[in-house]
């Protein structure tokens, strides 16, 4: 797990390794290219790109013409911006007519850092979750986000996907990583408790199981990187297997993976859950490392909180 790599960084690099292959894929972004690194296809493809200014809700409504014009629009921006600010647009334009835009949401989460509670978006997991078909997911590294964009492309409909600005560590580079729209990934297997992480989280509950491990608490980690649809197989049958779940993303724990495992649960296998994520509560400015650390969202912090728990 040495190498670091933001997986807004992965966003970039992947548009630009596809766009050969797809030759409707069109970029939109509001004013931002540098930091969403949709810069990177810009440089490629200026003719593909549409800088459409700070203008967020426009920008969603451009998407939705050229989505119903046969172009295949990502439109990018923070997550405070793409899924709040332009909310109703994402909804009505792009949701209830069912149209193959993209939304390309980094800057996500308090590790958004300095920029403060204005810019870290917790909730929009929760928001992107209740619109009718729409995809939500969340990339827990470089491979899994570059995956993701070319599942997005490859599924007819409205897609939301999370990425963020802090670097963080290469866990999927596997031979036998698959990824799959709604489905999964059982990193490590244990009998005493399942831990079901995403997003830069799924490598901090790694990291807190093997600190279980040292205490003989066998910890399942699962990495859901697709909150809707769910994998509700999977988590059911860990639920069953285990007895106890505990759930870790960097956002709220009202209505991100925590609620949506625990809708789950609480209608086919009722268990005792956990949620760990952003408390009823705003972030603050402050260096990344150490947000994610004071709201004990670290592999520290999740591994004291499980021992609490257990």
């Amino acid at each position: 797990m040495a190498d670091k790599i933001a997986t807004r960084e992965s966003y970039g690099n992947a548009l630009k390794e596809l766009a050969l292959d797809y030759p409707d894929l069109v970029v939109l972004d509001a004013d931002l290219a540098a930091a969403t690194k949709t810069g990177i296809f810009q440089k490629a493809y200026p003719d593909r790109h549409i800088d459409c200014g700070i203008a967020e809700c426009n920008m969603v409504g451009i998407a939705a013409g050229l989505a119903a014009a046969g172009k295949i629009p990502f439109v990018s921006s923070f997550a405070m911006f793409a899924a709040g600010r332009a909310f109703e647009q994402v909804r009505n334009s792009v949701g209830y007519p069912h149209l193959n835009v993209k939304i390309g949401a980094t800057h996500a989460g308090i590790s958004v850092g300095e920029d403060g509670a204005s810019h870290q978006c917790c909730e929009d997991l929760a928001l992107m979750r209740t619109i009718p078909g729409m995809v939500v997911m969340n990339p827990s590294d470089d491979v899994e986000a570059k995956a993701a964009v070319k599942a997005a492309l490859d599924h007819e409909g409205p897609v939301y996907i999370r990425f963020g600005r802090l670097a963080v560590p290469v866990i999927n580079d596997t031979p036998d990583y698959k990824f799959e729209i709604g489905k999964g990934v059982v990193l490590k297997e244990g009998k005493d408790i399942t831990l079901i992480a995403t997003g830069l989280e799924v490598s901090e509950t790694l990291e807190a199981a093997k600190m279980l491990e040292a205490d003989g608490v066998s910890a399942k980690v699962i990495n859901i990187h697709t909150i809707k649809p769910l994998d509700e197989d999977l988590v059911v049958k860990a639920a069953q297997e285990t007895g106890k779940v505990v759930t870790i993303e960097e956002h709220s724990i009202i209505g991100g993976l925590g609620s949506a495992v625990c809708d789950c649960l609480s209608a086919k296998a009722p268990t005792k859950v956990l949620k760990i994520g952003v408390e009823d509560r705003f972030g603050e400015s402050g260096p990344a490392v150490e947000l994610i650390k004071k709201y004990g969202l670290d592999a520290e912090g999740i591994y004291k909180k499980i021992k609490a728990f257990i």
